[in-house]
């Protein structure tokens, strides 16, 4: 027979002996005689034979009754587990039809009887042990007890059905790595040492790594002897009623189960003030233990606080993970994997799954393993930036010489990136000046946005463009937030950023007049510290690089001009710009040179003619073009000279 076999079929007899002394004392205040054992000796006996104290035991000491409240919660849970008792509250109370305990049988019937026990505040009320029924008086009206408590007077282990909807069950072992073990032991250290207190420290993990908190908080409770349950703050109720109902409860359901809560507050939108303020109140409130996923700290009210950075796996670590959760493959993505660990951070369960993608891939493991990281760290920025196929090369670059060497050194810079900060000891200085920050500069149609693609395809990063229109915001404090979202998000796979238009929010920078200009100034200032920490690229555009800060550029580590292509260069983007399957006839490139617009026009002014030439069912000619151009410049309202379109058409 196993323990918990053993401890129910005790806890059975218990009970049954302690149901026995209440209906003894209801028996005497009916006036009937006493006939059997001596019920308190059967409980006293039944009590010794207890291999661990009973469910009646532990609901008394946790939610400190009184001996008259324990035999007042024994009175109700009678009539549900013996019809006789039914019987016998009749008969106490005179009347056939009242079968139900009241408050007015138990204090006439039971010993030691205070009306304290009856008031809101007094544990069987507050705890919501018993109910009341409506319509009466209170002494009169008729009590039951909650059936999540009764089932845990039987031994039987469930949750609340009121609770089961909202707070979930964590099962399954914690996948931890060294340092996360560390921060799990203490926690349960400064759990335990807190213990006996008013209410327990609740514990702050901070990151917003989900996957991790669950893993911590599994090892927090493993310790410690607590099962866990996770509620989303997506699901905490707002109406103060329903919030209050759901706090009693939990702490209710905790002191039974012997259970911690962890709450996912780490995808909370700061902008939902009615759930921010619920939330705030269900982190104060509760006395049991408390953990909160959240992506940065936030302050305590009532309640004492820790709060721990949870920090993704270290280099080593990741490696450490990767080995073991490829296995034997390992073998076959051994070339690629100091390039995987250097590039992309993720947490055990992302590297759970990218690994077992590329399981089974033989010779192409490596590449199907870079493929399988980058989509395990798109989700998260999916929703916050558009992501760019790269769909251009080296070769569709038309640059001078400089700016291409100055773009592959970017290269360079993000694939060496480990060997440098890593091997080279340089991030061990700290990592601030880190992050590899560029500029591209220069006007509209230029290729700003084609050489972050070029850059993307050469390096198999994903490319992500922010609209940065979309990020500021006219509220304090809202753009560093909005910002915060991108690089947190960005973090895993360290993706290419493009901010398009930059000059939307780093103009020059004000000298201080009002609150409005120290604000712009605090938001220049918070994504000047995020890029020079990101761990990816971030590439800023303008149109206008005399608008920006001289202080901003000195803190970029790449600015690239990207010129108005002279006569020559745009000669040789019109010998590019037609892929090779379309038809074309009698073009002549210098004579095209001659139109004064940048690439971005060009390639407009191509693709209008190939429709045009499509219609006609010819290939593409310089009269197509010049029809095109014609198009392109009126939508720039500038006239097409004589000059720029002269021996177009004969």
């Amino acid at each position: 027979m196993s323990e918990e076999t053993s401890w129910r079929e005790a806890n059975q007899r218990h009970l049954l002996a302690a149901l026995a002394v209440v209906r003894a004392a209801l028996d005497r205040h009916a006036g009937v005689p006493a006939d059997g054992p001596d019920p308190a000796r059967a409980l006293a006996e039944a009590a010794a034979a207890m291999p661990a104290p009973p469910a009646l035991e532990v609901i008394r000491e946790r939610f400190g009754l009184s001996a008259f409240e324990r035999d007042l919660l024994l009175l109700c849970a009678g009539v549900e587990l013996d019809s006789g008792f039914a019987v016998r509250c009749a008969a106490a109370q005179g009347e056939a039809g009242r079968r139900q305990p009241t408050f007015s049988l138990a204090l006439a019937a039971l010993p030691e009887p205070h009306w304290s026990a009856l008031t809101p505040s007094a544990p069987l009320r507050f705890w919501r042990l018993i109910e009341v029924g409506s319509g009466e008086g209170l002494t009169t009206a008729p009590l039951r007890v909650d059936e999540r408590v009764l089932h845990f007077l039987t031994g039987v282990e469930t949750v609340d059905d009121r609770l089961s909807g909202l707070i979930k069950p964590v099962t399954g072992g914690a996948e931890l790595v060294p340092s996360q073990r560390d921060l799990g032991h203490r926690i349960a250290a400064a759990w335990s040492e807190a213990a006996g207190r008013n209410a327990l420290p609740a514990v702050q993990l901070c990151g917003g790594d989900w996957a991790g908190s669950r893993a911590v908080a599994l090892a927090v409770c493993a310790h410690l002897g607590l099962d866990l349950h996770v509620l989303s703050a997506a699901a905490v109720p707002t109406t103060p009623a329903e919030l209050e109902g759901l706090i009693r409860l939990w702490e209710r359901e905790a002191a039974l189960s012997g259970s911690a809560l962890l709450l996912d507050a780490a995808e909370l939108d700061p902008g939902d003030a009615a759930r921010e303020s619920a939330v705030a109140r269900l982190m104060d409130e509760p006395r049991g233990p408390l953990l909160v996923a959240l992506r940065e700290r936030r302050p305590a009210r009532q309640r004492p606080v820790l709060a721990f950075d949870l920090q993704v796996p270290s280099t080593a670590e990741q490696r450490a993970l990767w080995l073991a959760a490829l296995g034997p493959a390992a073998a076959d993505v051994n070339g690629h994997l100091d390039a995987v660990v250097s590039q992309f951070s993720l947490g055990a369960a992302a590297i759970r799954s990218a690994a077992a993608q590329a399981a089974g891939r033989g010779a192409d493991a490596g590449p199907a393993l870079w493929d399988a990281c980058r989509a395990q760290s798109r989700p998260r920025l999916e929703s916050l930036a558009q992501r760019i196929e790269p769909a251009a090369g080296w070769d569709d670059l038309v640059l001078p010489a400089a700016q291409i060497q100055t773009l592959r050194e970017m290269a360079v810079h993000v694939r060496r990136r480990r060997v440098v900060h890593e091997d080279w000891g340089f991030a061990g200085r700290g990592n601030r000046g880190l992050g590899i920050s560029s500029l591209f500069t220069g006007p509209s149609g230029t290729g700003k946005t084609m050489a972050a693609e070029v850059l993307a395809g050469e390096l198999r990063l994903d490319l992500y463009r922010i609209d940065l229109s979309s990020v500021v915001s006219k509220y304090i404090g809202e753009t560093e937030k909005n910002l915060r979202k991108v690089f947190d998000a960005a973090e895993e796979g360290g993706a290419i950023l493009l901010f398009d238009e930059a000059d939307a929010l780093f103009g020059k920078r004000s000298e201080v007049k009002d609150s409005h200009d120290r604000y712009a100034n605090i938001e220049v200032s918070y994504l000047l510290q995020r890029m020079e920490v990101y761990r990816g690229l971030a590439i800023l555009t303008s149109n206008f690089k005399d608008a920006l800060d001289t202080a901003f550029l000195r803190r970029l580590r790449f600015i690239v001009q990207l010129p108005f292509p002279d006569a020559d260069q745009r000669a040789e983007i019109w010998r590019r710009i037609f892929p090779s399957r379309t038809p074309t006839e009698g073009l002549d490139e210098g004579k095209l040179a001659r139109l004064s617009v940048t690439g971005g026009n060009i390639r407009n002014i191509a693709l209008a003619a190939a429709f045009l030439a499509a219609d006609e069912g010819a290939p593409v000619r310089m009269a197509h073009l010049l029809r095109a151009a014609r198009g392109e410049l009126a939508k720039l309202e500038r006239p097409l000279s004589e000059a720029e379109v002269r021996g177009w058409v004969e």
